[in-house]
């Protein structure tokens, strides 16, 4: 599933026990993130045991399944599978449901108010409360509250459900407000799974991260002029478009070794440097959902490599066949708002980063310039950029000299290098 993800949740089984499949069939899907995997079969043989179900979120490592291997293999988990163990994987997917008295002792609050993403998503779908979430027994590192958490408590059947606010509450404690908004009539549409984790990523980054955006416009009109001028040639040689993507991502790149601490992550008190630079590219799916392909490694890459990887990853996102390892890992990202026409955007800061570029629509324009005759006014091809960041760690200073830098990187192209 890849070195950052730690538990994945199980889609369905399309291998029922008792039935027998052949190497590469799928035996399961299973969600993570934003990526579903099919789990192919690494050799023929009989699905024996099926210890995990539909829904179940498993951690890495975890034994889901003993199957039987026919093809003149080591059997996996042939034979009779011993009972403590099912036993043991059983216990640690759901808990015996408590008595009425159990349900009826008072729940504590939980100190920590972190929630992640999906966490919310489940609570949204089952309609649990930020106030009763606050009461599920938390078992994840410093009593955060993990997606397993949560579906033990339903299979409890939630205890804690109508249990009423504790006496004398902080007054400065956040309350979610409870309000009955006319929801008017039309036509219902339901959030796919995708959406759903795209609508609880952008809420959590909003209310992790106090957001500022900082703007400046850059003139583009040499790097327009020499793309225009090398396309056809750079298609010509590399077997491969040069669009505007590439330059940019060289651009920020080349800011973020100039300026490491854009290029963090924070964990409670701590700021973690990040030793790649990798870039994050927000790109539009078919269906009109969004997605972050990530160019790896960007600052040790030349044009070429950046224009193949850009275009790979781009057309991968049309066709729907980004796998995990293409969305994971970015360190910071880029949104090229442009594209759709906008002049400018602020975005969401794509979390665990701390700020996120949004570029604007390029747009022939009259400006003055100064030249060796003095003033004077000229069409130029100009771009809005905007840096939303994270102030907890990025003060106005970093942000603003960082978004400078970028646009010296553009406005400063280099219209005499070569291809």
């Amino acid at each position: 599933m890849g070195e950052s993800i730690t538990e994945g949740t199980i889609i369905s089984w399309l291998v029922k026990e008792g039935e027998s499949f052949q190497e590469g069939d799928i035996l399961l899907e299973v969600a993570t993130d934003k990526v579903d995997n099919e789990v192919p079969a690494s050799s023929s043989g009989i699905m024996e045991k099926i210890l995990f179900q539909a829904n179940d979120v498993v951690p890495v490592g975890e034994v889901i399944a003993h199957i039987k291997v026919v093809d003149g293999g080591a059997s996996i988990g042939a034979g009779k599978i011993p009972q403590e163990e099912v036993a043991q994987t059983r216990e640690r997917a759901t808990d015996k449901k408590p008595s009425k008295k159990q349900s009826a002792v008072k729940a504590q609050v939980n100190n920590n108010t972190f929630f992640s993403p999906l966490v919310v998503s489940i609570a949204k779908e089952q309609h649990i409360s930020y106030e009763e979430l606050a009461r599920i027994p938390a078992t994840g590192k410093e009593g955060r509250l993990r997606k397993s958490d949560v579906f033990r408590y339903l299979d409890e059947g939630r205890p804690y459900r109508f249990v009423q606010p504790a006496a004398d509450p902080d007054p400065t404690a956040y309350r979610i407000p409870q309000l009955n908004l006319d929801k008017g009539s039309g036509k219902i549409v339901e959030m796919d799974r995708m959406r759903q984790m795209i609508a609880d990523h952008m809420v959590y980054s909003k209310h992790t991260s106090p957001h500022v955006t900082a703007y400046v416009e850059a003139d583009l009109t040499d790097l327009v002029q020499w793309r225009n001028a090398n396309k056809a040639e750079f298609q010509k040689k590399y077997k491969e478009k040069l669009t505007f993507t590439p330059l940019f991502v060289e651009a920020v790149a080349k800011a973020i070794k100039d300026f490491p601490m854009i290029n963090v992550s924070v964990d409670g008190t701590q700021i973690i440097v990040k030793e790649a630079i990798n870039i994050g590219m927000a790109t539009a799916l078919p269906n009109g959902n969004l997605i972050v392909p990530v160019v790896r490694n960007a600052d040790q890459k030349n044009l070429k490599q950046l224009a193949s990887e850009v275009n790979v990853l781009a057309s991968k996102a049309r066709d729907n066949k980004l796998s995990g390892d293409d969305i994971k890992d970015s360190t910071f990202t880029i949104s090229n708002v442009g594209t759709f026409g906008s002049l400018m955007g602020t975005p969401i800061i794509n979390q665990p980063e701390v700020a996120i570029l949004a570029m604007g629509i390029i747009k022939k324009r009259p400006e003055v310039i100064t030249t060796e005759q003095g003033d004077e006014i000229a069409i130029r091809s100009m771009m809005y950029l905007s840096l939303s960041f994270d102030h907890r760690v990025v003060d106005g200073y970093l942000g603003g000299s960082f978004l400078k830098r970028i646009a010296d990187y553009l406005e400063k192209f280099d219209v005499t290098r070569t291809l």
